[in-house]
C-alpha cells in the first residue's frame, strides 16, 4: 500500500508511493481542497491538465449535509459524481463540527450540532461518519476526532484527547466490521491530537500507533499557534509514528509550512490557502508572495511566474490578472487558483526530485528564502 523509495541523507525527508484503487500517489504530495465536490473554481480538466493534481479531497459535513449521502448513493459514489477518476480523501468533519462552536454539543456518544444551511440538527459519531464514508467512497476516509482549539489550558485539552481516543475505538471497531459500499478498498486514517501539549502528544501517537491502520494523520495544527510549536510537534510526534506508513499532516499550509514539514518526515499535505487566498489576490511564486492588488502590479505586463508552474503562469500578466481580481471578474478567482494550486503542486514534486537526489535540505534552505518575501 505505502512503500519509501528514497531519503535524504541529511533529514527526515523521504519519497514514496502510496497505492489507492484509484492510483498511485508520489509523496510528498499537495492535496487540494475539493470541500463540497468541487475544487473551488477550478474544472476536473484543469485540475489534472493544468495542476496534475493526483489526489483530491471531500469534506463529509458538507457533503453530508449538501448534496446528501443518498444522492452521492445514486450517483455510484463521490468520484462519479463529481467525474473524478483518481484517488480521493475524505475527512471525517471533525474539523468542521469544531469550527461550531456556538452550534454543537460534544457528548460521549458524538457531536450534536446544527446545520450552517438551514439549522436543522444532527448529530456525527465516530460509527456514522464511517458509514457516510463508505457510501462517500474515497480511498482514504479519518476517524472522527475533536480538535481542541488554540489556545486551551492543559485539563481541557486532556479531556480532549481522551474523548478522541474513545471515539477512535469505536471508529475502528465500525470500520473492521463493515466492507466498503463499493468495489475498493478504503484505509482509514486516525488522528493524533494534544494541541502543543508534548506529553499529550506523545500519548496520542503511541494510541494512534497502536491502531495499525494504513496510515496516519497530524491534526489540531495550523489553528493560530506560532509556527515554531507546529514543527516542534511535528518531530515529537514522527517520532512515535511507524515510519513505514504515510504522515498526513492537516490543513498545512503555506509553502514555507510544507517545506519544513517535509523536512521532519511529513508525506502529505491539504490546505485551502491556494484557492482562498488566490481568490483574495494572494499569489504564490517562484520568487515570493505577491499582493496582486497592490498598484505597483497595475502595468507590470510580465507573466504572473517568469517560472511557469502552469498555463496561466505565462499565458497571464500581472496587470492583467490584477485588472480581473480588481473588478471582481470570476476570472481572476479561476486563473489564481489554478496558478497557485499548480505553484503547491510544482513545488512538492521538486522536493521529490532533490529528496532523491540527496540535496533536499540545501535545496529547501534556498527555497524558502526566496518563498519567505513579500514581493
Amino acid at each position: 500500500m505505502f512503500s519509501i523509495e528514497s531519503s535524504d541523507p541529511e533529514s527526515k525527508a523521504r519519497t514514496g508511493v502510496l497505492k489507492t484503487a484509484h492510483g498511485d500517489i508520489p509523496t510528498p504530495i499537495f492535496m487540494p481542497v475539493g470541500t463540497a465536490g468541487t475544487v473551488k473554481g477550478v474544472m476536473q480538466r484543469d485540475l489534472t491538465v493544468d495542476i496534475n493534481a493526483k489526489i483530491i479531497l471531500g469534506n463529509t459535513y458538507h457533503l453530508y449535509l449538501r448534496p446528501g449521502v443518498e444522492i452521492i448513493k445514486s450517483a455510484g459514489g463521490l468520484q462519479k459524481f463529481i467525474s473524478w477518476n483518481k484517488p480521493m480523501l475524505t475527512d471525517s468533519g471533525g474539523y468542521q463540527v469544531f469550527s461550531l462552536s456556538e452550534h454543537r454539543k460534544l457528548t460521549e456518544e458524538g457531536a450534536v450540532f446544527k446545520s450552517h444551511i438551514d439549522g436543522s440538527k444532527h448529530i456525527f459519531t465516530p460509527e456514522n461518519t464511517i458509514d457516510i464514508q463508505r457510501i462517500i467512497g474515497a480511498d482514504i476516509i479519518m476517524a472522527f476526532d475533536e480538535c481542541a482549539p488554540y489556545p486551551a489550558d492543559y485539563s481541557y485539552v486532556k479531556k480532549s484527547v481522551a474523548l478522541t481516543h474513545r471515539w477512535l475505538n469505536r471508529a475502528v471497531a465500525r470500520y473492521k466490521e463493515t466492507e466498503p459500499v463499493w468495489d475498493w478498498e478504503q484505509y482509514l486514517f486516525p488522528i493524533v491530537q494534544g494541541g502543543t501539549y508534548d506529553d499529550l502528544r506523545k500519548e496520542s501517537a503511541e494510541k494512534i500507533s497502536s491502531k495499525e491502520m494504513a496510515g496516519n494523520a497530524i491534526g489540531g495544527l495550523s489553528v493560530g499557534e506560532p509556527a515554531e510549536d507546529m514543527y516542534r510537534t511535528i518531530e515529537i510526534v514522527n517520532e512515535i509514528l511507524p515510519s513505514d506508513k504515510p504522515r498526513y499532516l492537516m490543513g498545512v499550509g503555506t509553502p514555507v509550512n510544507i517545506l519544513e514539514a517535509i523536512d521532519r518526515g511529513i508525506d502529505m499535505f491539504d490546505c485551502v490557502m491556494p484557492t482562498r487566498n488566490g481568490r483574495n489576490g494572494m499569489i504564490f511564486t517562484s520568487e515570493g508572495t505577491i499582493n496582486i492588488r497592490n498598484r505597483k502590479w497595475i502595468d507590470d505586463f510580465t507573466p504572473i511566474d517568469p517560472a511557469g508552474t502552469s498555463h496561466v503562469s505565462l499565458d497571464y500578466s500581472k496587470a492583467y490578472l490584477r485588472h480581473l481580481i480588481m473588478s471582481g471578474e470570476n476570472l481572476g478567482s479561476i486563473i489564481a487558483s489554478i496558478h497557485n494550486l499548480a505553484f503547491y503542486l510544482k513545488l512538492v514534486e521538486t522536493a521529490r526530485e532533490k529528496i532523491r537526489m540527496g540535496i533536499f535540505r540545501q535545496w529547501k534552505n534556498t527555497m524558502i528564502n526566496k518563498l519567505s518575501q513579500r514581493l
